[in-house]
């Protein structure tokens, strides 16, 4: 089986525009697919229909060839989920929590939690009520991660985390990469999707907007370059030189122009002799890609 998840016309209407709606999606075998959008877009209703939490009103979800309505209890069985909304039992301390559920999913081998609680330095002897939101969402990654699962589909995954602890995170992530992992994850960090992800769909009003190939955002031949310059004069004499601007800035004596990478050093030599404050390169990313992608609706708005 090469696609694990596969969407198709996948529909949840809440009425009033909000939902998702006729979604056509697939995350193959060892793939990371990624799921942007802002908040509101439709991304967590698109994870719990997937994990069969939310009834469909049209289209159907299925994982590992189970549907996800109909056969939810199968689909955990091959599932890690860490969901957009941490809500742990009353059980207690973090410890008791992590044993109850490996109980329950059957995983008598603990090494693995260990490593990760080492790693995510959770505090496990801690009240489940009482932790931080961050705290939380590390133990539900511990709690999704030790069984092995095959698919992991995580609303948000890195919620709550530091900045020191998210670098941390996707060092565990890109390990379950490395294993073959089958992964699903919604952010509102491009760059997290970056660093992890194969593909990303960009999901806007309850709709697929766009599926990228990563490979093709990191492969765009094209840059761009921010220069000031120290004197108006300079400013206009580079403007003469007919480069593309994509940003012009003359309050500043600022422009920012786009050029094909492998002439970085012909801009350079376009710029002897002028006298520029500063020069940075805004490299092509995908989040610019994307919102390139939803400019046509600033413009709708706009007429």
């Amino acid at each position: 089986m090469s696609d694990l998840i596969i969407l198709k016309n996948l529909t949840k209407d809440y009425g009033s525009g909000r939902g998702i709606f006729d979604i056509n999606l697939t995350v193959k075998k060892g793939e990371c697919l990624g799921l942007v959008g802002a908040n509101g877009a439709g991304k967590t209703t698109l994870i719990r229909s997937i994990m069969g939490f939310v009834q469909p009103t049209g289209g159907s979800a299925s994982v590992y060839g189970f549907d996800a309505w109909k056969s939810p209890e199968k689909i955990k069985k091959h599932v890690g989920y860490v969901p957009g909304e941490i809500a742990f039992p009353d059980l207690g301390s973090g410890t008791v929590f992590i044993k109850n559920q490996a109980e329950f999913l059957g995983v008598m081998d603990l090494t693995y939690a260990k490593e990760l609680v080492r790693i995510l330095q959770i505090d496990l002897s801690a009240d489940l009520k009482r932790m931080s939101k961050g705290m939380k969402q590390k133990t539900a990654l511990v709690e999704a991660l030790m069984n092995n699962a095959e698919i992991l589909i995580m609303d948000e995954p890195s919620t709550g985390l530091d900045p020191l602890m998210r670098i941390s995170f996707v060092d565990v992530i890109q390990k379950e990469r490395q294993k073959g992992k089958t992964i699903l994850m919604s952010s509102h960090l491009y760059g997290e999707v970056e660093q992890l992800c194969d593909r990303v769909a960009l999901i806007h009003n309850g709709r697929i907007e766009e599926v990228v190939q990563m490979q093709k955002i990191l492969a765009n031949p094209d840059t761009e370059y921010k220069i000031e310059f120290v004197k108006e004069d300079e400013y206009r004499k580079f403007k003469e030189k007919g480069y593309v601007i994509t940003r012009d800035q003359p309050e500043y004596f600022q422009v920012t122009v786009q050029i094909k990478k492998t002439e970085a050093e012909k801009l350079l030599q376009a710029l002897i002799g002028l006298e520029v404050k500063f020069i940075t390169e805004n490299e092509y990313t995908l989040e610019k890609h994307f919102k390139k992608t939803l400019s046509k609706y600033k413009k709708e708005i706009q007429i």
